[in-house]
Protein backbone atom coordinates (compact mmCIF):
# COMPACT_ATOMS: atom_id res chain seq x y z
CA UNK A 1 0.00 0.00 0.00
CA UNK A 2 1.32 3.44 -0.95
CA UNK A 3 1.73 5.93 1.88
CA UNK A 4 -0.74 8.82 1.80
CA UNK A 5 0.61 12.25 1.11
CA UNK A 6 0.54 14.67 3.98
CA UNK A 7 -1.16 18.04 3.67
CA UNK A 8 2.26 19.71 3.36
CA UNK A 9 3.17 17.41 0.46
CA UNK A 10 -0.12 18.19 -1.28
CA UNK A 11 0.21 21.97 -0.95
CA UNK A 12 2.33 22.42 -4.11
CA UNK A 13 -0.29 20.52 -6.13
CA UNK A 14 -3.13 22.54 -4.63
CA UNK A 15 -1.20 25.74 -5.31
CA UNK A 16 -0.57 24.61 -8.90
CA UNK A 17 -4.30 24.21 -9.39
CA UNK A 18 -5.06 27.54 -7.77
CA UNK A 19 -2.34 29.28 -9.78
CA UNK A 20 -3.77 27.88 -13.01
CA UNK A 21 -7.36 29.05 -12.38
CA UNK A 22 -6.87 32.75 -13.35
CA UNK A 23 -4.78 31.70 -16.35
CA UNK A 24 -7.47 29.26 -17.52
CA UNK A 25 -10.17 31.90 -16.98
CA UNK A 26 -8.14 34.33 -19.10
CA UNK A 27 -7.87 31.69 -21.82
CA UNK A 28 -11.63 31.07 -21.74
CA UNK A 29 -12.49 34.80 -21.72
CA UNK A 30 -10.17 35.31 -24.67
CA UNK A 31 -11.72 32.46 -26.62
CA UNK A 32 -15.21 33.77 -25.88
CA UNK A 33 -14.30 37.08 -27.54
CA UNK A 34 -12.12 35.64 -30.30
CA UNK A 35 -13.72 32.50 -31.71
CA UNK A 36 -17.02 34.03 -32.92
CA UNK A 37 -15.08 36.72 -34.82
CA UNK A 38 -12.40 34.73 -36.66
CA UNK A 39 -14.40 33.50 -39.65
CA UNK A 40 -16.33 36.69 -40.33
CA UNK A 41 -14.74 39.92 -39.20
CA UNK A 42 -11.09 38.81 -38.81
CA UNK A 43 -11.11 36.87 -42.10
CA UNK A 44 -12.16 40.05 -43.90
CA UNK A 45 -9.27 42.16 -42.61
CA UNK A 46 -6.21 42.96 -44.69
CA UNK A 47 -3.19 41.31 -43.05
CA UNK A 48 0.57 41.62 -43.51
CA UNK A 49 2.61 38.95 -45.30
CA UNK A 50 4.04 37.76 -41.96
CA UNK A 51 0.58 36.93 -40.55
CA UNK A 52 0.69 33.28 -39.41
CA UNK A 53 -2.06 30.86 -40.42
CA UNK A 54 -4.99 30.81 -38.00
CA UNK A 55 -4.30 27.24 -36.89
CA UNK A 56 -0.95 28.25 -35.31
CA UNK A 57 -2.50 30.50 -32.66
CA UNK A 58 -4.17 27.67 -30.71
CA UNK A 59 -1.01 25.59 -30.10
CA UNK A 60 1.11 28.68 -29.42
CA UNK A 61 -1.32 30.09 -26.85
CA UNK A 62 -1.81 26.69 -25.25
CA UNK A 63 1.95 26.51 -24.69
CA UNK A 64 2.09 30.12 -23.47
CA UNK A 65 -0.78 29.67 -21.00
CA UNK A 66 0.85 26.48 -19.68
CA UNK A 67 4.13 28.39 -19.29
CA UNK A 68 2.36 31.21 -17.46
CA UNK A 69 0.69 28.72 -15.11
CA UNK A 70 4.02 27.04 -14.41
CA UNK A 71 5.77 30.37 -13.80
CA UNK A 72 3.17 31.78 -11.42
CA UNK A 73 3.00 28.44 -9.58
CA UNK A 74 6.77 28.60 -8.97
CA UNK A 75 6.34 32.04 -7.41
CA UNK A 76 3.31 30.95 -5.37
CA UNK A 77 5.18 28.04 -3.76
CA UNK A 78 8.04 30.22 -2.57
CA UNK A 79 8.07 30.28 1.22
CA UNK A 80 6.96 33.33 3.13
CA UNK A 81 5.06 36.48 2.38
CA UNK A 82 7.61 38.95 1.14
CA UNK A 83 6.94 42.30 -0.54
CA UNK A 84 8.92 41.23 -3.64
CA UNK A 85 6.68 38.20 -4.06
CA UNK A 86 3.50 40.28 -3.76
CA UNK A 87 4.80 42.85 -6.25
CA UNK A 88 5.74 40.11 -8.71
CA UNK A 89 2.30 38.50 -8.45
CA UNK A 90 0.57 41.86 -8.91
CA UNK A 91 2.55 42.43 -12.12
CA UNK A 92 1.73 38.93 -13.32
CA UNK A 93 -2.01 39.31 -12.74
CA UNK A 94 -2.03 42.78 -14.30
CA UNK A 95 -0.45 41.47 -17.49
CA UNK A 96 -2.96 38.62 -17.42
CA UNK A 97 -5.83 41.14 -17.19
CA UNK A 98 -4.41 43.04 -20.17
CA UNK A 99 -4.13 39.71 -21.99
CA UNK A 100 -7.86 39.05 -21.50
CA UNK A 101 -8.76 42.65 -22.36
CA UNK A 102 -6.84 42.48 -25.65
CA UNK A 103 -9.12 39.77 -27.06
CA UNK A 104 -12.15 41.87 -26.24
CA UNK A 105 -10.63 45.10 -27.59
CA UNK A 106 -9.38 43.57 -30.84
CA UNK A 107 -11.95 40.87 -31.62
CA UNK A 108 -15.18 41.59 -29.74
CA UNK A 109 -15.05 45.35 -30.36
CA UNK A 110 -13.57 44.85 -33.86
CA UNK A 111 -10.90 47.43 -33.09
CA UNK A 112 -7.29 46.81 -34.09
CA UNK A 113 -6.52 50.30 -32.74
CA UNK A 114 -7.78 49.41 -29.26
CA UNK A 115 -5.78 46.20 -29.60
CA UNK A 116 -2.59 48.20 -30.21
CA UNK A 117 -3.39 50.55 -27.33
CA UNK A 118 -3.86 47.52 -25.05
CA UNK A 119 -1.01 45.27 -26.17
CA UNK A 120 1.86 47.72 -25.64
CA UNK A 121 1.29 48.12 -21.88
CA UNK A 122 0.62 44.37 -21.72
CA UNK A 123 4.09 43.73 -23.16
CA UNK A 124 5.68 46.21 -20.74
CA UNK A 125 3.95 44.44 -17.84
CA UNK A 126 5.22 41.08 -19.13
CA UNK A 127 8.79 42.43 -19.16
CA UNK A 128 8.32 43.86 -15.67
CA UNK A 129 6.93 40.51 -14.49
CA UNK A 130 9.94 38.70 -15.94
CA UNK A 131 12.24 41.10 -14.10
CA UNK A 132 10.36 40.72 -10.80
CA UNK A 133 10.11 36.93 -11.15
CA UNK A 134 13.86 36.76 -11.85
CA UNK A 135 14.58 38.32 -8.47
CA UNK A 136 12.70 35.42 -6.87
CA UNK A 137 13.06 32.43 -9.20
CA UNK A 138 15.01 32.33 -12.46
CA UNK A 139 13.11 29.34 -13.82
CA UNK A 140 9.82 31.20 -13.38
CA UNK A 141 11.20 34.24 -15.18
CA UNK A 142 12.66 32.19 -18.05
CA UNK A 143 9.28 30.48 -18.45
CA UNK A 144 7.78 33.84 -19.43
CA UNK A 145 10.37 34.72 -22.09
CA UNK A 146 8.43 32.94 -24.89
CA UNK A 147 5.38 35.00 -23.90
CA UNK A 148 7.38 38.24 -24.18
CA UNK A 149 8.72 37.21 -27.60
CA UNK A 150 5.27 36.21 -28.90
CA UNK A 151 3.63 39.39 -27.62
CA UNK A 152 6.40 41.48 -29.22
CA UNK A 153 5.55 39.74 -32.50
CA UNK A 154 1.84 40.30 -31.80
CA UNK A 155 2.50 44.04 -31.37
CA UNK A 156 3.98 44.21 -34.87
CA UNK A 157 1.16 42.08 -36.28
CA UNK A 158 -1.57 44.04 -34.49
CA UNK A 159 -0.06 47.36 -35.59
CA UNK A 160 0.18 46.24 -39.22
CA UNK A 161 -3.40 44.96 -39.23
CA UNK A 162 -4.52 48.32 -37.86
CA UNK A 163 -2.43 50.23 -40.42
CA UNK A 164 -3.59 48.12 -43.37
CA UNK A 165 -7.24 48.57 -42.44
CA UNK A 166 -7.37 52.33 -41.84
Amino acid sequence: MMPRKTVDQQKPLVKAGLAAIPVILTLLLGQWATLPNIEGWYAGLAKPAFNPPNWIFGPVWTFLYASMSFAVWRIWILPGDQPQKSAALICFYLQLAFNAAWSWAFFALHSPLLGVINIVPQWILILLTIFKFRLLDRTASYSLVPLAVWVAFAIALNFEIWRLNL
